[in-house]
C-alpha cells in the first residue's frame, strides 16, 4: 500500500538532547531556523506529534507566515496542514493549544483509548482507533487512503523518532545541530535504544543558519522481507530514474535497476541498451559490474523499474535467472511485464520458484512506465 513521504524533524545540543521542556525553556534552534521549520510546515500535508509532546510542549504547530498561508489557500490547499497526534491511552488535555489553533485535527489511538480520547475531546477532532496496539504502518496507510496525505512532516518526541526509524518508515531526516550543552542527565534525547537500520544513512546535504547547522539524511538500507521500507522506495525511485537514461527502443522497454547490499552500499547500477550494447537489459548490466565472488549479493537486494524478465530471445539467460544465479534472493519492482513482447511473462514466478522474496511498489508504476509511454 502507498504510504506518505515521512519527513522526521528534530533539533539537538552538541551532547544529543532534546531541548529541555521546563518553564524556562531552552530553545536550541535560531529566528533564522524557526523560519525555516515554518517553510517546512508550509509545505507539508499533515504535522504529526506524539500526545507526549503535546503534555510536554503544549506547542501550537501552526504556518506562522501570512504569505505562505495564502500561498497554500492559492494552491487549493487548506490554509493549515492537518495536525495529527498519537496516543495509546487516549490520555489527553482538551485545553492544550494544539486543539484550539489551526485546522482540522486526528488523533491516532488503540482501542482501549479511542473511547477516552473521544470522551475528551468531543467535536475537537477526529478520532480513529488502529486496533488492539498503535500500528504506524496502518497509521500511515489511513493518512494516505483516507485523509489524501503526501508528505508528513513528524516534529517529535523522541519515542515517536525512534519508532518510525525502527520499523523503516521515515524517508527523511532533518537534524539542526545547536552550539550549546545541555548538561542535564534527566533531559530527554532525540533517540531511544533500540534496532536501527544497518549502514550508515546518507547524508543529503548540510546548511548554516545563523550559529545552527541543519542536515538531511535519508536511510539506504534496502528492507528484509514482504513489506517495503523507505529505503526500498528510495532505491526503487532511482531505478525507475536510470530507466530514462535508456537509448529509445520501438521493440524493447526502457528499464532501470540497481543493486544494492544490505548495508545499503550501493554495489552497481546499470540501464537497458547501456554503453554499446543494444540488448543488455537492465539488471544483466548492473550484475555484470559485481564481480561472481562478492560476498554481499547473498543478502542483496535488486532493485528494478520493470519486474526481471522471464524469458528473451538476444541472450540465453533471463535476467530473474541471472539474479538467482548472482545469489540474490530478493528483488523491489515498480511494473510487472506486460504482454507487449513476451506473452504470459512471469518474472516474478521465476524468481519466487527460485526462493526469491518479490516486492512490488505499485505507487511507482508510473514513473517506470513514463519512459515506455510510447509502447503502450
Amino acid at each position: 500500500m502507498p504510504l506518505p513521504y515521512v519527513l522526521l524533524s528534530a533539533a539537538v545540543s552538541l551532547d544529543g538532547y532534546l531541548d529541555d521542556t521546563g518553564p524556562e525553556r531552552l530553545l536550541l534552534s535560531s529566528p533564522a531556523d524557526f523560519d525555516r521549520v515554518d517553510a517546512v510546515r508550509a509545505s507539508v500535508d499533515a504535522i504529526l506529534v506524539g500526545a507526549g509532546t503535546i503534555r510536554a510542549d503544549n506547542p501550537r504547530l501552526l504556518v506562522n507566515s501570512t504569505e505562505r498561508r495564502a500561498a497554500r489557500v492559492a494552491e487549493g490547499r487548506p490554509e493549515y496542514p492537518l495536525k495529527v497526534t498519537v496516543t495509546a491511552t487516549g490520555d489527553l488535555d482538551p485545553e492544550a493549544n494544539f486543539w484550539h489553533t489551526g485546522g482540522e485535527k486526528l488523533v491516532y489511538t488503540t482501542d482501549r483509548g479511542a473511547e477516552r480520547a473521544a470522551r475528551l475531546l468531543g467535536r475537537t477532532a477526529d478520532v480513529v482507533p488502529l486496533g488492539p496496539a498503535l500500528d504506524w504502518r496502518a497509521l500511515l496507510e489511513h493518512l494516505y487512503d483516507e485523509r489524501g496525505v503526501g508528505r508528513l512532516m513528524v516534529e517529535g518526541g523522541g519515542t515517536v523518532h525512534t519508532q518510525l526509524l525502527h520499523q523503516g518508515l521515515a524517508d527523511e531526516l532533518q537534524l539542526v545541530l545547536a552550539p550549546l550543552f545541555v548538561g542535564d542527565p534527566a533531559a530527554p534525547r532525540l533517540f531511544g535504544p533500540g534496532g536501527y537500520q544497518a549502514g550508515r544513512l546518507r547524508l543529503l546535504d548540510t546548511r548554516r543558519i545563523e550559529d545552527v547547522v541543519l542536515m538531511r539524511y535519508v536511510p539506504t538500507a534496502p528492507g528484509t522481507g514482504p513489506l517495503p521500507t523507505a529505503a526500498d522506495r528510495h532505491w526503487l525511485r532511482t531505478a525507475c530514474e536510470l530507466a530514462a537514461l535508456c537509448p529509445p527502443s520501438e521493440t524493447a522497454f526502457s528499464v532501470g535497476a540497481v543493486v544494492v547490499a544490505a548495508d545499503g552500499t550501493e554495489l552497481a547500477r546499470g540501464h537497458s541498451r547501456e554503453g554499446a550494447d543494444p540488448v543488455v537489459h537492465a539488471e544483466e548490466a548492473a550484475l555484470a559490474k559485481v564481480g561472481p565472488d562478492e560476498p554481499r549479493l547473498a543478502g542483496a537486494t535488486v532493485y528494478s523499474s520493470l519486474e526481471p524478465c522471464a524469458r528473451r530471445a538476444s541472450r540465453p539467460a533471463p535476467c530473474a535467472e541471472l539474479v538467482l544465479r548472482a545469489g540474490v534472493r530478493r528483488v523491489v519492482t515498480a511494473w510487472r511485464e506486460p504482454d507487449t513482447f513476451v506473452r504470459g511473462a512471469d518474472g516474478r514466478g521465476v524468481l519466487v520458484a527460485g526462493g526469491a522474496e518479490v516486492v512490488v511498489l505499485p505507487e511507482l508504476e508510473g514513473l517506470a512506465k513514463a519512459p515506455n509511454a510510447h509502447l503502450l
